[in-house]
C-alpha cells in the first residue's frame, strides 16, 4: 500500500529479509520475527536525492511496510528495528484491511555506535486503508517533514514547534499522569481525615497543572 502516495524518485521497493537483525536480537525475539512479521518492505527513502530536501537533524528518513501475520505484539519488534537502524523510520503496519502509522524520536548509543536509543515513540490507532487523517508535508526540510508527521500522531497542535519539545511535553504528560496514579492510590489507603483532605488538594492542583498541559500541547 502507497499511503502517502509519494514521488516516484523516493522509491526502494525493496525486502529486508527478517535474519538482517539476527545480530541485535536473542532466540526468543527471533521467533517473534518469524511468528508475526509476513514480510518487511524498504518502501521509501526521503532524502535530498529523492525530494530535494535536507535537513539540520536529519538527513534521510526511511519507509518501512511491515506486514503482520498477527495484530498484537509487535512493538518489540518495531524497538529493535529502530535501535539498529540510525535514520528515522517511519512505519506502516499492515494487519488485514487496518494498518497503523509509528515514528519515534532516538538518538546515538553514546558506548555502542551500532545502536540507537529510543527516547519517545509516536503511533496511531488502528486505521481502515479507506481512511486518511495524515499527511506527510513534504516541505521546509526533512527536520519539519517528520517532526509534523509525529506530531500528528501525537495529535497536538502547532503550538509545538519542534521534535525535542515534543518529546519534552509528552514525557511531563506521561510523568505527571503516573504521578496522579500514584497519589489516588495514596488517598485511597489513607486513613486520616486530615491528611485525605491535604492529599486531595493536592491532587486537585496536578490534575489543573495536567489539564494546563494538554490544552498547551
Amino acid at each position: 500500500m502507497s499511503y502517502f502516495k509519494l514521488p516516484e524518485t523516493t522509491k526502494v521497493e525493496r525486502i529486508i529479509p527478517k535474519n538482517s537483525f539476527d545480530a541485535y536480537i536473542n532466540a526468543k525475539q527471533k521467533k517473534k520475527f518469524v511468528d508475526l512479521i509476513e514480510r518487511i518492505r524498504w518502501a521509501n527513502k526521503l532524502s535530498f536525492e529523492t525530494i530535494n530536501l535536507s535537513g539540520e537533524e536529519i538527513q534521510e528518513i526511511q519507509v518501512f511496510t511491515l506486514e503482520l501475520r498477527a495484530r498484537d505484539g509487535f512493538d518489540e519488534i518495531l524497538d529493535i528495528i529502530n535501535k539498529a537502524i540510525p535514520y528515522p523510520i517511519i512505519f506502516f503496519v499492515e494487519y488485514k484491511e487496518q494498518f497503523l502509522i509509528s515514528a519515534c524520536r532516538k538518538h546515538p548509543h553514546p558506548l555502542n555506535e551500532d545502536n540507537t536509543i529510543i527516547d519517545w515513540v509516536f503511533k496511531s490507532d488502528w486505521i481502515a486503508f479507506n481512511n486518511s487523517p495524515f499527511e506527510l508535508r513534504l516541505k521546509k526540510n526533512l527536520d519539519f517533514v517528520y517532526f509534523d508527521l509525529c506530531r500528528q500522531l501525537a495529535r497536538k497542535s502547532e503550538k509545538i514547534k519542534s521534535l525535542a519539545e515534543l518529546c519534552e511535553h509528552e514525557q511531563k504528560i506521561k510523568q505527571l499522569t503516573s504521578a496522579i496514579h500514584k497519589l489516588e492510590t495514596t488517598i485511597s489507603k489513607s486513613k486520616q481525615f486530615n491528611r485525605k483532605v491535604e492529599l486531595n488538594l493536592e491532587l486537585q492542583s496536578m490534575k489543573k497543572a495536567l489539564g494546563l498541559l494538554v490544552e498547551n500541547g
